[in-house]
């Protein structure tokens, strides 16, 4: 029971942050304010990871599944990306990246559809 308190609290804090990012960055052009959560929690996520390894799991279920979890989900697909290509899995690091973007870009063109179509 701690583990899920701990994923809410900062699940309540990321998706708060979020919020605010949001409505303070002007997106009517181009998504800033989402390239900006994704950009800081890409960043700080690495940061804490390879800067603090020895991070208790409490830690880790409060800031990475719970805090940038809600923020942005990104931050663990870059953080994903990196380490496959820093362990040298190049071939896979590159799959990782491909198939994310491809398939999110996908997935947001086929829900545009459906909504259109629902709609």
């Amino acid at each position: 029971m701690e583990s899920v308190l701990l994923v809410a609290a900062g699940g309540a804090i990321g998706a708060t942050l979020r919020f605010l990012v949001g409505h303070y960055v002007d997106s009517s052009q181009f998504p800033w304010a989402t390239l900006a959560v994704n950009l800081i929690g890409a960043f700080l996520l690495a940061l804490i990871t390879f800067w603090y390894t020895g991070i208790p799991q409490e830690l880790k279920l409060l800031l990475f599944t719970g805090l940038f979890g809600a923020f942005t989900t990104m931050s663990t697909f870059t953080l994903e990306t990196v380490t496959l290509f820093y362990d040298g899995r190049f071939g896979s690091a590159l799959l990782n990246f491909c198939a994310n973007a491809g398939l999110c870009i996908l997935g947001a063109v086929a829900g545009r559809y459906a909504g259109l179509a629902l709609s």
